[in-house]
């Protein structure tokens, strides 16, 4: 029987095996680096043992440290989570090796599925030979050939480009899984990215628990997942059934793990690879099928046989990913203090009366910083059929208190309504067609603008006291100008409290520092504005919820950038420059100058114009902060030709 164990692992997933622990009696014992070292995962723990330092190639991609620690700590078992060492066989034998229980499949599987060219192999296919592929085989997408989670994969539609990407997916992967094996493989345009949830045995049970559809995707990472997948003909799921089953047999696998596919329009579906781990999907395979797979796993790894079948499925779940990035700047990470996170009617583990669940490694003052991926929490919902569970979710998002950095939350709210997903028309192409319209600019930000600057006026000592004087003097009081974001907000102390100048239809009901009521076309809603100090409002209400910038009222001058500077669009380490780049090289537009690591993902800064490099301050292993100055380019413009001239 297992007493303890180690989660060789950080943050949300950390956090998901410890609750089931606890719930079985299991002691419980964390790994963490200097970063995290306030993590709650750590605080979480029973006992927690540090990693020097903060790289995860220092940290949780050292096995041997990690399993030193799990002796250090009394463990007898250790759980891998998913990421960082979950597919490496030789993690998996040496925890073994140590008299340690591995909860998980065979190293012996591991290495034959874990590797996606064997995989591919095993299967009956194989990848593409870089040396061989001609236009004919476009498009393509490299992949990591030892780990999963988006890192480490690029789409090429273009020859000219597919030395670089296998070069930047190599640098990835060797990154975020200790081993830079890439390969490549066809890539299907309007595809779905449909899973088989698995759970074996070591007496030859296998189950296959439902399907899920991963198809919204950005950077090839899932961002919103749903079980059972929608509109799939039954020959089909059986056919996905049987072929997860025959995978799971044909390495003797034993534990849980997922089998990918990928579903073409016509509806021919093609091996992708089998993920030797858990999923960060699996909550909703877990609702659906009402099932603990962690205390399956930890079960399965004592020695239990599974019964013959696995349960029934009931109703349907889908899952979100809140994420610290910005979509609309190209999803670039975001870091800094979440000072609140609240998800009405949600719980860690799924609330029956609710329905809801979320499942986090953050709570209100924790930091997110540079190092690790920037996923903030899962939320999950559950209903009786799909159209209620995705309206559930919706509405708890939008409902969702969510206050520090930019997130996807908007996005997330925005995707679960689009007609596409809405109607189950599914494929990995959707944000790449939608991402313009689910990035514009949220309805109602101007109210919201409107009610942090009343906010902000009521908060301030005397402000009742000018409303009075100007109408004891009768005297109209001069119009105040809050700017927040892109709007000027302009408004006048009254005796009654506030009158908006700029914006009719509205007035002001009532206004204090905490919440402002307003009446918009004759509808009186209400907004809670909370100020966290840290230069920007955030503004919660039933309609939605915004993050608004502090402006000040005038430009500084010294706050002018230079033309043609190029900045960090986020915090992160400078991994590398352009081949042969130095100050006063010659650079086309577009041409990729610097290349930046940020929670794990590479992110290429690019020249904005042709040019002359002027300045190049970006230095290989150096950490930058978001707007730090990293080249310069001065644009030259081409001298125009005689017929240019002569129009």
């Amino acid at each position: 029987m297992i007493s303890s164990v180690l989660v060789a692992n950080r943050g949300e997933i950390a956090c998901r095996v410890f609750r089931t622990c606890r719930e079985l009696g299991v002691a419980t014992v964390a790994v963490y680096s200097d970063a995290d070292a306030s993590a709650l995962h750590v605080r979480e723990a029973d006992a927690a043992v540090r990693l020097p330092g903060a790289a995860p190639a220092d940290t949780y991609l050292r096995g041997d440290l990690i399993v030193k620690a799990a002796l250090a700590a009394g463990a007898d078992a250790v759980h891998p989570g998913y990421g960082f060492l979950s597919e490496n066989a030789e993690f998996a034998r040496a925890v073994a090796d140590a008299g340690l229980v591995w909860i998980g499949p065979p190293p012996s599987a591991i290495e034959a599925m874990a590797s996606k060219t064997r995989a591919k192999e095993l299967m009956g296919g194989a990848p593409l030979d870089p040396a061989s592929v001609t236009e004919a085989d476009l498009p393509l997408l490299v992949k990591a050939a030892a780990g999963g989670g988006g890192r480490g994969m690029r789409i090429v539609r273009e020859l000219s480009s597919l030395a670089g990407e296998l070069e930047a997916a190599s640098s990835e992967a060797a990154s975020a899984f200790g081993d830079g094996e890439v390969f490549l493989e066809p890539y299907i345009d309007g595809g779905r990215h449909v899973e088989v949830q698995v759970l074996a045995d070591a007496y030859g049970t296998v189950w296959a628990l439902g399907t899920r559809d991963c198809s919204l995707q950005r950077r090839h990472q899932k961002v919103i997942e749903e079980s059972p997948a929608p509109g799939l003909p039954a020959a089909l799921v059986a056919t996905l059934h049987e072929s997860a089953v025959a995978a799971a047999k044909a390495v003797g696998y034993r534990g849980a793990g997922t089998v990918e596919f990928l579903v073409s329009p016509q509806g021919r579906s093609h091996f992708l690879e089998m993920n030797t781990r858990l999923q960060v999907e699996h909550p909703v395979t877990e609702a659906v099928f009402g099932v603990d797979l962690v205390a399956l796993q930890l079960r399965v790894a004592e020695g239990t046989a599974l019964p013959e079948s696995g349960p029934p499925a009931h109703g349907h779940a889908v899952e979100a990913r809140l994420y610290a990035e910005d979509p609309s700047k190209g999803w670039t990470p975001q870091t800094g203090v979440l000072h609140e996170l609240a998800v009405p009617g949600a719980a860690s583990g799924l609330r029956v009366d609710t329905g809801l669940r979320v499942d986090t490694g953050y709570t209100a003052g924790d930091s997110i910083g540079v190092h690790y991926d920037p996923m903030i929490a899962k939320v999950i919902a559950w209903a009786p059929t799909r159209h209620e569970a995705v309206r559930k979710l919706a509405h708890a998002l939008r409902r969702t208190r969510l206050h520090g950095p930019v997130t996807n939350r908007g996005l997330l709210v925005r995707s679960l309504e689009h007609p596409e997903f809405t109607g189950a028309q599914l494929d990995t192409g959707f944000y790449e067609r939608n991402l313009d319209a689910l990035t514009a600019p949220a309805e109602g930000e101007r109210y919201a603008a409107v009610a942090a600057a009343l906010a902000d006026a009521a908060s301030r000592p005397g402000a009742s006291v000018g409303a009075r004087l100007g109408a004891w003097r009768n005297l109209p009081s001069q119009a105040q100008l809050k700017v927040y974001g892109d709007h000027e907000i302009r408004y006048r102390p009254t005796r009654g409290g506030f009158e908006l100048v700029d914006d009719p239809g509205v007035r002001v009901v009532t206004a204090d520092a905490r919440r402002v009521r307003l009446e918009i076309d004759g509808v009186v809603r209400h907004y809670d504005v909370t100020d966290h100090g840290d230069g920007h409002v955030h503004v919660d209400s039933p309609t939605g919820a915004h993050s608004l910038a502090v402006q000040p009222r005038f430009a500084d001058p010294q706050d002018r950038t230079r033309p043609g500077s190029l900045l960090a669009p986020m915090p992160g380490t400078v991994v590398r420059i352009g081949d042969g780049l130095a100050e006063g090289s010659r650079v086309s537009e577009g041409q990729p100058l610097v290349w930046l690591e940020a929670m794990k993902m590479e992110h290429r800064i690019v020249s904005p114009a042709s040019g002359i490099l002027t300045a190049l301050h970006a230095v290989p292993g150096r950490q930058v902060e978001v707007g730090a100055l990293l080249a310069v380019v001065n644009e030259v413009v081409a001298p125009a030709t005689q017929e240019e001239t002569a129009s």
